[in-house]
């Protein structure tokens, strides 16, 4: 079967990473696919195929694999189940399993499945947290063989963790084919693939280069996003913090691996000018903890909060932290995204994990409704700024 050149690697390199990226008809599921139905000629590999989010396998990514069998006339080698495909002449094969299914995250599951050799994650860029991404690959450690990671994706933003350690933590473009270290970077586009595409998919491609550049760009070269598309704030620069007569703090708190977040906001009413900067964001911190970090930064000063945790709240207050917890109504999450966009709002530069959150923060495809994350900081400017205007006008909310 005739592979493209830059997919070579997949056969020839001996990295343990390989990053996978490329927009739209690149032929990168395609690539990857056969060369796992090759791998499995070697006697001792067990490839754990995973997604994210994955339907039932038979009837969603299984027909896949045994459309490249088919197409390469080895129909008699194989035996398939609806959740694996096995070979029949070297009992090597490929699991297909999701990380998050029906009842939860099942990372504890995938970890401890045994002799996994290589582990191929499917639209990478669905996976949103590193510390699962690490517990699943460092079970891959099969001594007698060569142990694979490889990561399928089109790429979204800079901000995913994926850019930010495959590509920026390693300062290797985003686009390219090379190996450093112990990773292998292949990407390939639809003109890498042409000659299998039919005339009506590239004649779309072709208007929306022509429509869209940006959409061609990201969607079809496979480009990094600085932004994300639908971002809700525009309405912001980067400027260095100062302090008004209204000025308090807003806290978000974290919860699994969501960080809890602390921020000091100060406005000037009539101008319709907001000052934020970033003071902290940790992740698995206590009452005792997030006591000591508010202390270090607000002292006695308010702190307007998240209300999901009276319990918390009250424990804070005990610690001698000054905290007032936000008022929640129907509908105050968009009337909060109104308020903070009817201010020019300048962000501290230090702030870098807050800019991060307001370039990515956007709205879900088709709704009037923001995505549930790049949000932890935005949602303690939401709480401080909504109290600086309304103050106790906003009505009362008790501890008790």
């Amino acid at each position: 079967m005739n592979i493209n050149e830059k997919y070579q690697p997949l056969w020839t390199s001996d990295s343990r990473y390989f990053i996978v990226t490329g927009g739209r008809g690149s032929s990168k599921s395609f690539s990857v696919a056969v060369r796992l139905l090759h791998l499995t000629y070697e006697k001792g590999h067990v490839v754990l195929f995973s997604r994210y989010s994955m339907t039932s396998a038979h009837s969603s990514i299984i027909p896949e694999f045994v459309e490249k069998i088919e197409m390469m006339g080895l129909d008699d080698d194989f035996r398939i189940t609806k959740d694996e495909i096995i070979n029949l002449k070297t009992g090597s094969k490929v699991m297909f399993k999701g990380i998050k299914t029906s009842s939860g995250n099942q990372t504890a599951a995938l970890k401890s499945l045994n002799g996994v050799t290589t582990w191929v994650l499917d639209e990478a860029e669905e996976l949103t947290d590193e510390q699962t991404f690490d517990k699943i690959q460092m079970s891959v450690r099969v001594k007698t063989l060569q142990n694979r990671i490889i990561l399928i994706m089109n790429p979204t933003t800079k901000a995913h963790w994926i850019y930010e350690r495959f590509f920026d933590g390693e300062q290797v473009e985003g686009g390219s084919n090379l190996t450093k270290g112990n990773i292998t970077y292949i990407h390939t586009t639809y003109k890498d693939n042409k000659e299998h595409l039919n005339e009506e998919f590239l004649r779309d491609i072709y208007k929306l280069k022509n429509r869209r550049p940006d959409k061609y760009e990201h969607q079809i070269l496979g480009g990094w996003l600085e932004k994300a598309e639908g971002v809700i704030f525009s309405n912001w620069r980067i400027g260095k913090f100062e302090k008004k007569e209204l000025s308090c703090y807003g806290q978000d708190f974290g919860f699994s691996n969501d960080p809890t977040t602390l921020v000091q906001v100060s406005i000037n009413k009539e101008t319709r000018t907001a000052w934020v900067r970033e003071m902290y964001g940790k992740t698995g911190l206590n009452a005792t903890q997030t006591a000591h970090e508010n202390k270090k930064y607000a002292s006695t000063s308010l702190i307007v909060c998240d209300s999901a945790e009276p319990r918390l709240i009250r424990e804070l207050k005990q610690k001698g932290c000054n905290m007032k917890p936000t008022i929640k109504k129907e509908g105050s999450i968009l009337s909060g995204i109104a308020l903070m966009q009817d201010f020019d709002l300048i962000i501290d530069p230090t702030s870098v994990e807050l800019i991060k959150e307001l370039n990515n923060y956007a709205w879900k495809e088709g709704k009037e409704a923001p995505e549930d994350k790049y949000n932890h900081y935005i949602d303690a400017i939401r709480y401080a700024l909504d109290y600086l205007i309304k103050g106790r006008r906003s009505g009362k909310y008790v501890v008790r």
